[in-house]
Order: structure tokens, then sequence, then C-alpha cells
């Protein structure tokens, strides 16, 4: 019962506040895994064609100025929190690459490393906030705690992609396909164990981008090293054009808008508090 008034509670104080992340749909999920393949894409294309420094400036200061619009944005917007997104997936990838070319760090032991960066990011959020939930994030301290997680989620995906493809010699398909089956557990786990929301929620949330960069090293990498040969830039471009459709039609529909984060047109009816439930799983 306790629990229950909590989380209550908490809708409560976010309705009063304006949430700055989407509603957790199958749109989100599309969204994140089209995110997470073209932020693979898009980091190995400038690193190897371009000055791979500059590279890595250049989207330090892009990745910048989309979470400063991101933060400034007085409620979630589409187009602002993809972007957002989007340079999250490009720069987290070329820290992860840049640990391991730049510094000769292992695989295995940066993925040790930015496993352990996750766990004290949700230790800390949990800590000052005692909630690690999507439904309420709103601007401030909290909004900080989720980009941190976000980043180190991507850090930490693309370490682990890297390290079952390359040091476990699993290839880019076959991680594909063992990353694919692992994002599934939460959803069994939720149905045929009742595992809690907000642990299927960020358990899918990593599994998302070792998922989505394993597929997009198989497409865009030479035949020589298991890939098909199509091109980063190609995969890139492709990627990019489904994100932009996608995004185009959540910000013109909103139907990834939480509910309760908008004062108007707050979605009500006999299933509002179902989808409230249903959110992070």
């Amino acid at each position: 019962m306790t629990s229950h008034v909590g989380a209550a509670s908490e809708r409560v104080r976010a309705s009063k506040y304006l949430v700055k992340v989407p509603e957790i749909t199958a749109y989100f999920w599309i969204a994140k895994l089209l995110t997470t393949a073209m932020g693979e894409a898009t980091s190995d294309y400038f690193v190897y064609h371009i000055n791979p420094y500059a590279a890595v400036v250049l989207a330090f200061l892009v990745f910048v100025a989309a979470l400063w619009l991101q933060f400034r944005a007085k409620r979630y917007v589409a187009w602002v929190y993809w972007f957002a997104v989007v340079m999250v997936a490009v720069f987290g990838t070329m820290v992860a690459d840049v640990t391991h070319i730049v510094l000769g760090v292992p695989y295995a032991i940066s993925t040790i490393t930015f496993a352990i960066i996750l766990a004290v990011v949700f230790l800390t959020w949990y800590r000052y906030e005692r909630t690690l939930s999507i439904h309420t994030v709103y601007a401030g301290r909290r909004e900080l705690f989720y980009w941190a997680t976000v980043l180190a989620t991507f850090a930490l995906g693309t370490a682990t992609g890297d390290m079952t493809a390359v040091t476990l010699h699993l290839g880019y398909f076959s991680s594909g396909l063992m990353f694919t089956v692992l994002f599934a557990i939460p959803l069994v786990g939720r149905r045929l164990f009742g595992f809690g929301e907000v642990f299927a929620f960020w358990f899918a949330y990593v599994m998302t981008r070792p998922l989505g960069a394993s597929f997009a090293d198989w497409f865009g990498m030479p035949q020589t090293v298991g890939g098909l040969g199509y091109g980063r830039g190609s995969v890139a471009f492709v990627l990019t054009f489904f994100i932009v459709v996608l995004v185009g039609y959540l910000a013109w529909t909103k139907l990834d808008v939480q509910t309760g984060s908008l004062g108007e047109g707050t979605r009500t009816g006999p299933d509002a508090g179902q989808r409230g439930e249903l959110q992070e799983h």
C-alpha cells in the first residue's frame, strides 16, 4: 500500500511540472534503436573520414548545444529531445571508441568501467531522488541525472557491443541476434516473473545500444570484417532519414507526450491510468 501511495504522490507531483521525456510506447523503442544504430554509423564515418580529433571536438560541441536546447525547453518537445539523444549516441560512441583506440583500454575493461559508472549514476540518482522512474523526469536535478544515465548507457552499450563482436569473436550479426534476445528479456520477465517496471525499462534501455550498434556495423562494415559492405556513410544517411520522418510524425501527432505533461491536450478516459502504469514496461 505504501509503495502505491508513494507512486501516486510522485505522479501528482509530476503533474505540477512539465515532464521532459516522452511516453514509453513502441514509437519510443523504434526511435531509440534507430538513434543507437545511427550514432554508431555516424561516429565511425566521421572519425575515419576526417581528422578523428576534430571529429570528437565537433561532436562534443554539437552534443553540448543539443543538451542546452533540451535543458532550456520547458516541456518535452519531440525534435529537441531526440536531437539530444542522437548527439548522445554519436558522442557516446566516440567516448567509448577513444577509450579503446586512443588510450588502448581493452573492450572488456572499458565495459566493466562504464558499467561501474552507470551503477554509480543510478545509486546517486536514487539516493537524492528516491526514484529512477521515467514518469517523473522534469526540469532540475532529476533531468541532469537522467541525461547522465543516458550518456553512461550509450558508452556502456558501445563497449559491450564491440567486446562481443571483436574480443569474443561473435561478429556483428551474431552479436545483434544475442542482444535482440537480451532486449526481449524484460518483456518476458514482466509477463512471467513480475520484473519491476524500473528494472525492466532500464535493462531494455541499456540493451538497445549494443543491439542497434551491432546491426549498424553489420550493414556498414566491409565484408572482410564480417559486414555487408554498404558503407558507414550510407547506413548513417538512411537511418537519419528514418529518424527525421519518425520524429516529425511524433511532433505532429504528439502520440508520445506523457499523460499530465501538457496543460492542454492531456489524455483522459478510462484507459489513461492503465497507460500510465504501462509506460515503463
